[in-house]
């Protein structure tokens, strides 16, 4: 199998506006503060180190402490968390939501994403340190995004009612989801592994973020990585003064707001609205809205005086929960973070924030497009080599794919383009005779010209079916292969769970992983396992 380099730009799965942002085009340049080369980190650090308020490292070890006193933790995380409490560590963060036995691949391709680069940036400043963080979701309300995952072409669905912080919201239920997952699995040691993890996830801890953490602990714990859960009171006590601008400012509509209003060949992300904040509770998530001098929770009766609600404020300030505009400020703030790694729509979102971090006089971070895998199994490559396809071929959109194909595997030109050339050829004689007569004679040449290059396509179009239907066999083939590699004509990173990889390679996988992938080549993975 031919391996031919697959850029995010020519996947086919990025917007215009991360194409742009990968290419450097200058017009994006106020919209970021650093692009992400390991010679730019330098001064990433210099300006983290003048900005950041070393107050909040006490406060981030003593919450990660407390986080972590009911789990085994590794030595390096161990380690790394006592490192935070250092002014030469930094951080580099990914975020996730609290996706069911983690969702979709892409989960582990951003921690990893996320791990890798700290290696890499060790090596190249060693009188620092660098701490991998994985900021969970917790405070996110929107369960339904999260109660599923995809295995074997099957969604596994957690029925459940949900309203307020998914972080919160308790693990009960989950037994008799295991027991149908189960079945699907099979009995061998790796799917064994799989139902145990589930288990000891799921069914031995009380509530969604302990469930989470102790998953994502299990995966990754001897690569230091560090997991936040940030819906913490002592943790947002740093972020009052925010909380309050926003509230008595809205700072951040105003800014953003001028920014996206600038995006003229771009789909904006995200909309800020005039406070971006929630008030939340264990059931309860909702919007935080400014009328007629009092603020208001929406879709509840609870409403404040301005008095009333910055005295909330300053005693209760886990009551105040960042929306997706906010919680970049948030995380900048407790963290000494140097770059944000996340997908495409995250990095599009946060490329709409840089105005508003300089408003409030806080260091913009170095935003990196996480690594993208396509995972294929040896089978389905040797599959690809006896069909002649290459990657880039299978990254090709089903109908142009199958096209181009058909074009490929007959035995005679399917492209009737000489036929159209001398069709051309005989009207240009015809309208220089037909310049030389009545101009009546114009307008029929050109009527007969439409008519029989009109006649052309449609043979064109019906020689190609016909192909396509005689081809049928080899054709059904590539579709089938192709349907394997990208399932529902998505990319395998946003629908599958990494427990059907697991089941083919067991604790081979995330080492293999690592050892794969370079955050800052931003190159498409194609790895064979």
């Amino acid at each position: 199998m031919p391996t031919d380099c697959i850029s995010y730009q020519t996947s086919g799965y990025f917007s215009k506006l991360i194409q742009d942002y990968l290419d450097q085009k200058p017009e994006l340049k106020p919209l970021y503060n650093h692009f992400p080369t390991s010679e730019n980190f330098e001064k990433q650090i210099t300006e983290k180190q003048a900005n950041f308020d070393n107050a909040n490292r006490i406060p981030l070890v003593e919450t990660l402490k407390k986080q972590y006193q009911n789990i085994e933790i590794s030595d390096s995380t161990k380690q790394n968390i006592e490192l935070l409490a250092l002014s030469n560590t930094f951080t580099i963060t990914t975020g996730h939501q609290l996706n069911l036995f983690s969702g979709p691949l892409y989960f582990l391709y951003k921690i990893i994403s996320t791990i890798n680069l700290t290696k890499e940036l060790k090596l190249k400043y060693p009188s620092n340190n660098f701490v991998p963080i994985y900021w969970m979701a917790t405070e996110d309300h929107d369960f339904e995004e999260i109660n599923y995952f995809n295995f074997k072409g099957k969604k596994f669905r957690w029925n459940k009612e949900s309203t307020g912080p998914v972080g919160r919201l308790s693990t009960e239920g989950l037994d008799e989801f295991l027991e149908i997952y189960s079945l699907e699995l099979g009995s061998s040691t790796n799917a064994n592994v799989l139902k145990k993890l589930f288990e000891e996830a799921y069914l031995k801890h009380e509530n969604l973020a302990d469930a989470t953490r102790f998953l994502a602990n299990s995966l990754f714990a001897n690569y230091g990585l560090v997991i936040l859960d940030a819906d913490n009171a002592s943790l947002k006590r740093a972020f009052i003064p925010y909380i309050k601008e926003e509230l008595e400012q809205q700072t951040s509509f105003k800014a953003v707001q001028e920014t996206i209003s600038n995006f003229k060949d771009y789909t904006v992300q995200v909309n800020p609205r005039e406070i971006n904040l929630f008030y939340i509770e264990d059931d309860l998530r909702e919007r935080i809205i400014f009328e007629n001098d009092r603020y208001f929770v929406n879709n509840t009766k609870i409403s404040f005086s301005k008095e009333e609600i910055l005295k909330l404020l300053d005693n209760n300030p886990e009551k105040f929960s960042p929306n997706v505009i906010m919680r970049p400020l948030y995380q900048e703030i407790i963290l000494p973070n140097l770059c944000y790694i996340g997908g495409g729509g995250e990095i599009a979102y946060w490329l709409e924030l840089k105005s508003f971090f300089n408003a409030v006089n806080i260091t913009f971070p170095i935003l990196l497009v996480r690594n993208s895998v396509l995972l294929n199994t040896e089978k389905q490559a040797k599959k690809a080599d006896k069909l002649g396809l290459s990657w880039a071929d299978l990254f090709t959109k089903p109908a142009d794919l199958i096209n181009a194909i058909t074009h490929k595997l007959s035995a005679f030109p399917i492209d009737l383009t000489p036929q159209k050339e001398t069709l051309e050829k005989q009207f240009e004689y015809l309208y220089e005779l037909a310049q030389q007569t009545d101009k009546s004679f114009t307008g029929a040449v050109k009527a007969q010209e439409v008519k029989q290059k009109k006649g052309l396509e449609n043979l064109e179009k019906r020689l190609l079916k016909a192909q396509k239907r005689k081809l049928d066999n080899e054709l059904q083939r590539v579709v089938d292969l192709q349907f394997e590699l990208f399932p529902s004509h998505s990319l395998q990173e946003r629908q599958t769970n990494f427990s059907e990889f697991y089941l083919e390679k067991g604790e081979q996988l995330i080492p293999l992983l690592i050892q794969k992938l370079k955050p800052l080549e931003m190159n498409f993975n194609i790895i064979t396992i």
